[in-house]
């Protein structure tokens, strides 16, 4: 009988990376059939909170909520410095107007928008678009500002659209730690050797990817769409680190403070809620 596991991770070409020696089997997957399911990062929060998916990318700020469900993998989150959420828009606008403008937002439940919460808690016209769209949308007046993620931190210029503020800058300004965007879970039903198993493949996988760079496979720029090479590698040198290999204590730090924010007390979360 195969042993399937199904594991749901975002079409951007960070996850990709991660994940193509895994679930294309240019490893050995030590008996275990890797099943992806590649699905925008806002319906894997949303699915999340069912505990849908056997091992699943979460939004940190979503993650936090869900670990009466989840364990934190050790390998394959998204952390770093330089590398969160930007705001932009068509014109100069002044902070003290943000509260009171249109915004954007890549989803309620992902980081990006919790990172905008611990900016601007009083700016609350917040609506949510496809990430891809969100440019888009507010070049055609649609929005004042756009929260924007992944690859379009490198093409909004190109666009027409300027920086109004680095949200994951502020972040780093305020806590001196690296930005926890999203990380790789496992559902707690899940064997502990099995949780362990795939947390040891994960790291295999993107050690693989490691060894071959540049080089991008047909799977990480298939699912990058119109994305050119050059993009695409601006993109994994951002968000795929030493942190992707190994959370380690400062990865561990970043995620027990951002649960203090989530949560508004001091942080009842221990080393339990990693594999």
């Amino acid at each position: 009988m195969q042993d399937t596991c199904h594991i749901g991770f975002s079409p951007c070409p960070n996850d990709t990376f991660i994940f193509d020696a895994l679930v294309n089997g240019k490893i050995d997957t030590e008996g275990i059939d890797f099943n992806p399911v590649i699905e925008d990062v806002e319906t894997l929060n949303k699915w999340a909170y069912r505990g849908k998916l056997e091992v699943s990318k979460i939004s940190f700020s979503t993650l936090l909520n869900v670990l009466d469900k989840y364990s934190i993998l050790h390998a394959g989150s998204a952390l770093g410095k330089g590398c969160g959420p930007l705001l932009v828009a068509k014109r100069n606008i002044k902070p003290e107007e943000i509260n009171s403008c249109r915004i954007a937002i890549p989803g309620v439940h992902t980081t990006a928008n919790m990172l905008l919460r611990f900016a601007f808690p009083e700016a609350r016209q917040r609506f949510s678009v496809i990430f891809s769209d969100i440019e888009n949308a507010v070049l055609q007046d649609k929005f004042d500002l756009g929260l924007i993620i992944h690859e379009s931190r490198f093409t909004y210029a190109e666009k027409g659209l300027i920086k109004i503020m680095d949200l994951g800058a502020y972040w780093e300004q305020q806590t001196g730690l690296p930005i926890p965007l999203a990380g790789i879970a496992v559902r707690k039903d899940v064997p502990y050797e099995r949780q362990q198993k795939v947390d040891k493949l994960i790291k295999k996988s993107l050690e693989y990817a490691f060894d071959q760079y540049p080089a991008l496979s047909s799977f990480t720029t298939s699912h990058a769409q119109e994305m050119e090479e050059a993009v695409m590698r601006k993109h994994i040198e951002l968000y795929v680190n030493d942190f992707s290999l190994d959370l380690g204590n400062a990865g561990k730090s970043a995620i027990f403070r951002m649960y203090d924010l989530i949560r508004g007390e001091k942080s009842k979360m221990g080393d339990d809620c990693f594999v």
